[in-house]
C-alpha cells in the first residue's frame, strides 16, 4: 500500500480520523522506511510497518515521526481505511501511548524486555497512522528549542475538530475530494472549557472525591468563564479539592498507581504469568523506557510528555461551533468516554453536547458484549455518544476489547450491540 503521509500535520486528543484514501509515493522512501523487525516483537506478524520522518520546516529543523502499520495482509490492507491517531495533551507521544498502550499491535511485557501481541490491536480493521506531535514530542524533533516556546492551534497544527473543519471546507465544491474524509472520533477530551469545568468539579463531588464544603467553595469562587485566571479564592478552592483527592490516580480513579517498588521487585508477574495481559498501571513506564533505549541506541531525540503545553499561545475555548458545523456536513461523528476518568469526566462530555441542543434519534441505552453490559449509548442527529464502563482516560489500554467492539462499531457506522 501506497500512502502520502505528509498531508497530516495534527495535534488530536485521543483521536482518529478515518480516511479512506490511496496515494502514491516516493518507492525508494518506502524501501528506507520499512521496518523487517523490531527488537523482541514475535515472528511472522503477518502485516508491514513503515516508520520515519516527515520534514515540515527544513530552515528550522524540524521533522515529525510516525509510525505506520497495515492491516493484516490476508485482509487485504489496500481496501482498508487509513486512521490517523495521536494522542494530545497537546505534549503527549503517540508512540508511547496510542501505539505502545492503546492500540498498536504490540504489547510490552514488565520490564520492557520483549513483545507480545495485542489481539484487539486496531490494525486488523483498518490501517493505522501514528505521529508524534508537535515537534519536540516523542521521536518529533526541532533543531530550534526557541520555537518550541511558540506553539498554538494555528503554529502548530489542529485538533480533530479544527482538522476535520479544515478538510471539509477544502473538498467542498470538488467532485473528486482531495481526501475522501469520512469521519472522526474523540475519546475523553474538552469540547468545552465552561462545561468542562462544571462537568468536572460534579464529577469528583458525585464519586466522593472531595467533600462538600470543597464543592461549595469551587462554584462560588471559580469563575468558570474564565478560570484560567483563577482568582484567590478559586485558587484556594483548588487547593484544597486537590489535597482531599489524595494520592490517586485522576485518569483512571479505581486502579492502583504504578508503584516501581512494588512493580519491579515484588515479582508478581513472575508468580503469574497471565497477569501481563491484564491491566498494569505501570504499563507507560514499560513503553517509556523501551522508547528511551531506542533513542539512545540511534541517538535520536525523545521526550514522552513534552511541557509544550506551558508555551501554548491560542486555543479556543469551546469548540461547540465548530462541532456544530461539521454535524451539518453529515460526517460520521463519535463520542465515547470511559466513566472513570476524573480529569476529562464523562459528565463534562454529557453537558458540552447537551448545549449543542441535538434532536436525539436512539435514548440512552446499554449496549453489551457477551452478556455483560458494557458501557452506555445515545445517539443524536449528526453525533453519537458511547461510554465505556470502568474505562479510564486511554479507554483501550483499560478496556481493550470494548475498545476494539467500539471501533469497529463506528467503522461500520452501526450503532453499539443493543442485545444482551
Amino acid at each position: 500500500m501506497s500512502y502520502s503521509i505528509s498531508i497530516f500535520y495534527v495535534v488530536l486528543f485521543l483521536s482518529i480520523f478515518c480516511v479512506e484514501i490511496s496515494l502514491d509515493s516516493n518507492i525508494e522512501d518506502k524501501k528506507r522506511d520499512k521496518i523487517g523487525w523490531l527488537p523482541g516483537q514475535p515472528k511472522n506478524v503477518g502485516f508491514e510497518q513503515y516508520s520515519g520522518y516527515v520534514t515540515v520546516n527544513t530552515k528550522r529543523g524540524r521533522a515529525l515521526f510516525y509510525w505506520l502499520i497495515e492491516a493484516p495482509l490476508s485482509r487485504e490492507p489496500d481496501s482498508r481505511s487509513l486512521v490517523l491517531w495521536l494522542n494530545g495533551g497537546p505534549g503527549c507521544s503517540s508512540i508511547v501511548y496510542g501505539a505502545s498502550e492503546e492500540i498498536g499491535p504490540f504489547r510490552i511485557r514488565p520490564h520492557g524486555k520483549s513483545l507480545y501481541l495485542n489481539p484487539y490491536a486496531w490494525n486488523n480493521l483498518a490501517n493505522l497512522l501514528f505521529l508524534d506531535s508537535p515537534v519536540g514530542v516523542g521521536f518529533s524533533y526541532c533543531n530550534k528549542s526557541a520555537d518550541m516556546h511558540k506553539f498554538g492551534d494555528q503554529k502548530t497544527g489542529h485538533y480533530v475538530l479544527q482538522l476535520a473543519q479544515i478538510v471539509n471546507q477544502r473538498n467542498k465544491g470538488i467532485n473528486n475530494p482531495v481526501i475522501n474524509f469520512k469521519g472522526f472520533m474523540v475519546g475523553n477530551g474538552v469540547i468545552d472549557d465552561y462545561h468542562d469545568y462544571v462537568g468536572t468539579f460534579e464529577y469528583r463531588w458525585t464519586h466522593g472525591l472531595i467533600s462538600d464544603s470543597a464543592y461549595r467553595m469551587l462554584n462560588t469562587g471559580c469563575d468558570f468563564t474564565s478560570i484560567q485566571h483563577p482568582s484567590v479564592q478559586c485558587l484556594q478552592a483548588l487547593t484544597v479539592a486537590q489535597a482531599e483527592q489524595g494520592n490517586i490516580d485522576g485518569y483512571s480513579i479505581n486502579t492502583p498507581l504504578c508503584n516501581d517498588t512494588a512493580s519491579l521487585k515484588s515479582g508478581l508477574n513472575h508468580r503469574y504469568p497471565w497477569m501481563y495481559r491484564a491491566y498494569d498501571p505501570c504499563a507507560t513506564r514499560y513503553s517509556i523506557l523501551i522508547c528511551i533505549s531506542i533513542a539512545q541506541k540511534f541517538r535520536r531525540h525523545f521526550m514522552p510528555i513534552d511541557v509544550v503545553w506551558n508555551y501554548w499561545t491560542d486555543s479556543p475555548l469551546s469548540m461547540l461551533p465548530t462541532y456544530q458545523e461539521l454535524i451539518n456536513a453529515d460526517l460520521r461523528i463519535w463520542v465515547y468516554s470511559g466513566d472513570t476518568d476524573a480529569v476529562i469526566p464523562l459528565t463534562a462530555t454529557r453537558y458540552s453536547i447537551g448545549a449543542l441542543k441535538l434532536p436525539t434519534i436512539i435514548t440512552w441505552y446499554p449496549w453489551y458484549d457477551n452478556g455483560k453490559v458494557c458501557g452506555w449509548s445515545q445517539v443524536y442527529k449528526g453525533l453519537t455518544l458511547v461510554t465505556v464502563r470502568d474505562a479510564g482516560h486511554e479507554v483501550p489500554l483499560h478496556k481493550p476489547r470494548e475498545a476494539f467492539i467500539l471501533f469497529r462499531s463506528f467503522l461500520e457506522n452501526k450503532y453499539m450491540p443493543s442485545s444482551s
